[in-house]
């Protein structure tokens, strides 16, 4: 079946545009034409009566939602109610995040996504590995019982060829600068995240392939007069991506707006760093055997160590243009068209363009999602 999207104000590659149809046939945007084509006629319509019709966001930082955490359950059906939580919010793609933990439950949800992969589980698009190769001097939430160095078997299941994206966050102090090198080679996306290293050690690891940054400013080392720090390497630098937490309580909102103008454009992307309240009725969770309450937005252990966010990734764009000042369609694309070219995959995801996956999002003037599509596939 040819399904032509109408009566949109659609977000594509040039802009905004209110006199076009998307026509979708099975997964694939296959056109953008106008409502008068013979081909648009001869289709199945859906009028969007003027809504905003934009690329589906992408999250590559979700470690919960619809009541489960994956770390607790790292199964295919814990990726299913996760996948199906945050997609209410116009997440047509993401990746589930492992915080760090024992290696055992690493191949579990190793596992348990390339299972998924397999099934088509809508919306998953490989796996985050959130440590366990961290600096326990900017530990977060994280238990840093389970932070070590891998060893030759740990390398060896990191560096297997799998079908998605493979993504980890680590602190580049600890390690070595040929494994950075032999990870970046193996095809993984390396951030540096929860790390204490000097601007000097970052700029290193850089230069050994790490590509991007977990969360800027929360668990790494400030940006200082003398002292740069890793916030100043991930600013100076031309090239990586940033993730931004635009939830009001990580980042104070000048901070962030600071950030976004001194990096390239581009090189900024939302993430929610989600947690289990997220789509779900009940804001309580336990992570590390300790319960965690969502109150007003903010998870936080009973010390007030932040843990993850109660964020979701349409109100991450509205964050951005109501706290940030950003335009709307720039926030959409920190949400959809830079994730998708920090994955490697521009070339099939996070615009509407011919030749692009058919993941959309439907969203009305209040910015909030009314409908989306993965695949093609309304919901």
């Amino acid at each position: 079946m040819t399904l032509a999207i109408t009566n949109a104000r659609v977000l594509t590659v040039d802009g905004w545009r209110d006199d076009l149809a998307v026509l979708i046939e099975g997964e694939r945007i296959v056109d953008l034409l106008s409502p008068s084509d013979p081909r648009v006629c001869k289709s199945t319509q859906r009028d969007l009566h003027g809504a905003m019709l934009l690329p589906g966001f992408i999250d590559v930082q979700v470690n919960g939602g619809g009541g489960v955490l994956f770390n607790e359950a790292p199964t295919v059906e814990t990726l299913r109610t996760m996948g199906a939580a945050h997609r209410r919010f116009g997440t047509t793609g993401f990746l589930p995040t492992l915080i760090s933990d024992d290696v055992s439950v690493m191949r579990a949800a190793i596992a348990a996504v390339d299972q998924a992969l397999t099934e088509r589980v809508p919306g998953v698009l490989g796996i985050h590995l959130e440590g366990p190769y961290l600096a326990p001097a900017r530990k977060g939430v994280h238990d840093p019982k389970y932070f070590h160095e891998p060893g030759k078997d740990e390398l060896a299941l990191l560096c297997a060829p799998r079908q998605g994206v493979r993504l980890l966050t680590l602190a580049p102090e600890r390690m070595p600068l040929g494994t950075l090198r032999a990870l970046a080679e193996a095809g993984l996306v390396i951030c540096a995240g929860h790390t204490a290293a000097d601007y000097e050690t970052t700029r290193a690891a850089l230069d050994a392939g790490v590509r991007g940054f977990t969360h800027l400013f929360n668990a790494m080392t400030p940006l200082g007069s003398r002292e740069p720090g890793v916030v100043g390497a991930a600013l100076e630098d031309a090239s990586s991506w940033c993730g931004l937490i635009v939830d009001g309580h990580h980042v104070h909102p000048a901070t962030l707006r600071v950030a976004i103008a001194a990096k390239a454009r581009g090189k900024m992307l939302l993430v929610t760093d989600a947690m289990p309240p997220v789509g779900a009725e009940h804001p309580d969770f336990v992570l590390n055997g300790e319960t965690i309450t969502a109150k007003d937005g903010i998870c936080q252990t009973a010390q007030g160590v932040l843990a993850g966010s109660a964020l979701d990734m349409a109100a991450a764009v509205r964050n951005s243009v109501q706290m940030l000042g950003l335009p709307l369609d720039e926030a959409v694309r920190m949400a959809s068209t830079y994730p998708a070219d920090f994955l490697g995959q521009g070339k099939v995801r996070g615009r509407i363009a011919a030749g692009q996956a058919a993941d959309l999002v439907v969203m009305g003037n209040d910015l909030h999602v009314r409908e989306s599509w993965i695949g093609g596939m309304s919901a």
